[in-house]
């Protein structure tokens, strides 16, 4: 019997300021032979726009080769997208047996509505079907600073399962370009879904040779 195929991994994009963030995801697991669904929100075209000048197109066909130009992946893995209004969609049931979910980067508003139970799109819907069958839903918010509703919308998806990895990068690996800032937050996300793609020098502590003397007082 051959082996059963790989799970999808479904990733919404949101209007959130930092679309770098959904592009870097993409290439490292489309480059890692990954399976993609991904579904990018109305406002996330229009983001697209403000921030890189370039019209993201609608059609599923043409958006598909879109983020894998902007990927650099031209023809590893397998990358399917969704119209954001198409609630019918495979990603729409739970009976789609995907890896999980990761909204990256996810606003604000988005949140709101995840909280809130709310399913007007098909990102919202996907993301409501990964909590209902307690599957893997990974929440990248990309704002600042966070305001009480904000924190208690995350804090409510977390209560019902969903994993909160900021957008907040760290230095201990010490990247040497914003690539390289953008990769740990990708690295960290996807972890939350058992997916090792990211080339990333983990922390490994301190050898004993490195840590620095007690001084006496």
């Amino acid at each position: 019997m051959p082996p059963p195929p790989p799970r999808p991994l479904i990733v919404g994009i949101t209007g959130a300021s930092g679309l770098i963030y959904a592009v870097r995801t993409l290439k490292h697991v489309l480059a890692a032979g990954g399976v993609v669904d991904v579904v990018a929100s109305k406002a996330c075209q229009m983001v697209w726009q403000a921030e890189e000048g370039i019209t993201m197109p609608v059609d599923p066909e043409r958006q598909a080769q879109f983020w894998r130009q902007q990927a650099g992946v031209e023809t590893a893995g397998t990358i399917r997208c969704h119209p954001w209004g198409d609630v019918g969609a495979s990603i729409a049931s739970g009976s789609l047996r995907a890896a999980g979910m990761v909204v990256i980067p996810c606003s604000m508003s988005t949140v709101a509505r995840l909280a809130a139970g709310m399913s007007s799109d098909l990102l919202e819907r996907a993301a409501d079907v990964q909590l209902k069958e307690g599957r893997k839903l990974v929440i990248v918010p990309r704002e600042t600073p966070f305001s009480l509703i904000h924190l208690r919308n995350l804090t409510t998806l977390a209560e019902a399962g969903a994993r909160i990895v900021p957008a907040i990068p760290a230095w201990y690996h010490r990247p040497q370009s914003i690539e390289d800032l953008v990769d740990f937050v990708v690295a960290r996300a996807l972890d939350q879904i058992d997916i090792d793609c990211v080339p990333l020098n983990r922390w490994q502590g301190h050898l004993p040779h490195e840590m620095a003397p007690i001084e006496s007082p």
